[in-house]
């Protein structure tokens, strides 16, 4: 049965940074947070094959579909191309996303990544796009569409190459508006201006909008003293036409119920707020940092078994807040966790061939260790 995409729910649960315990991730916990957001009459949950290594898409069957009717949750996963070398892996990923999440079809299903060559030859390459056609004509897939991590130019290639796509996912967020790398604006206008309804990824930018900085903070908290930073990141986003669905990758009941609140009742931003978010946004720009989401892709694959993301994180922090004792301090923390040093990078590369925000890790992780290894 066919959703009508412009009447989705606003916040989706994004199941890419769930809570964990003991190093997996917290099954009663899930379960409460999902509950919690069903009842509060959203349904779209987000997975991926390789998030969390894939127990994120086990945790779809735990939390979902053993306890809940299939009706009333829709599901989204994603095809990774870095997976797949021959025709033949698209069924055997596919099948093994079905298996995994205990469903007989996909409510949505996307390309993973697209962005100028790597994952896009790829699927040009394996013919992905005719193939998911051919599932969503035998069922298995309600609606298809593709996250994006490229230039607008190619966006618009991509778009005009196949118009059979019912739907995007982006990453946006008030910080990106205008970054020259990832170019959040230009990409809504974009898909705005072919009325393709959009799912938004990364609206807190990896949790960096839901901290800021005293003075900052205090900008906002001038015409809303009760509200969340992270909730002005999301009102944000959920003030622009054509926006589809809003993930946030939830990882604890707090921040579940925090985003319930902002979209329970939304509220679209004023013209004074959205005059005070402008403000916010010029200021931090004024401060360069690394523009890591923490996505984590780059972090399976190191061979030295770097945090890469929580490394940035340390330098962001000191770039950010002028000061050295705590991100030292949650460095140390990462070594005595058997995480290795930023200095111990061999520069393989492997890193920069996934990173979707196309970060010059090798050099900042030298930069990092002159920072926090001294």
């Amino acid at each position: 049965m066919s959703i009508d995409l412009k009447s989705m729910p606003k916040l989706g649960f994004g199941l890419m940074r769930l809570p964990e315990s003991d190093g997996r991730i917290d099954r009663e916990q899930v379960c409460r947070m999902a509950d919690a957001y069903l009842a509060a009459g959203m349904n779209y949950f987000d997975t991926a094959y390789v998030y969390h290594g894939g127990n994120s898409e086990k945790m779809v069957k735990e939390a979902l579909v053993k306890r809940h009717p299939r009706d009333s949750f829709t599901v989204a996963t994603k095809l990774p191309a870095w997976c797949l070398k021959t025709e033949a892996d698209r069924d055997r990923v596919f099948n093994e996303q079905l298996e995994r999440c205990g469903v007989d079809y996909f409510d949505f299903y996307l390309l993973h990544s697209v962005e100028d060559g790597g994952n896009g030859d790829t699927y040009d390459r394996l013919d992905c796009w005719n193939w998911a056609l051919a599932k969503k004509a035998a069922g298995r897939i309600r609606h298809f569409g593709f996250s994006f991590h490229g230039s607008p130019e190619y966006l618009e290639r991509v778009l005009d190459a196949h118009p059979e796509v019912e739907f995007v996912q982006i990453q946006l967020n008030y910080a990106d508006w205008e970054n020259p790398v990832v170019r959040s604006g230009r990409l809504y206008e974009i898909l705005r201006g072919r009325n393709i309804p959009m799912v938004i990824m990364e609206p807190v930018k990896g949790g960096t909008l839901a901290k800021l900085t005293d003075d900052l903070e205090a900008k906002l908290r001038a015409l809303k003293p009760e509200a969340s930073m992270a909730s002005w990141a999301l009102r944000f986003v959920g003030s622009l036409p054509g926006v589809m669905t809003i993930l946030s990758g939830m990882s604890s009941p707090e921040q579940m119920a925090d985003n319930l609140a902002t979209f329970t009742d939304f509220e679209p931003l004023s013209d004074a707020e959205k005059a005070a978010v402008e403000a916010v946004r010029r200021s931090m720009m004024s401060v360069e940092q690394i523009g890591c989401t923490a996505c984590r892709y780059c972090t399976d694959g190191c061979p030295m078994n770097i945090a890469i993301p929580d490394v940035f994180r340390a330098v962001n922090t000191m770039k950010l807040y002028h000061e050295e004792f705590r991100p030292k301090s949650f460095y140390g923390g990462l070594i005595n966790q058997g995480h290795g040093r930023a200095a111990d990078c061999v520069g393989c590369g492997q890193c920069e061939g996934v990173c979707p925000q196309h970060l010059p890790i090798i050099d900042l992780l030298k930069d990092a260790s002159a920072r926090l290894d001294g």
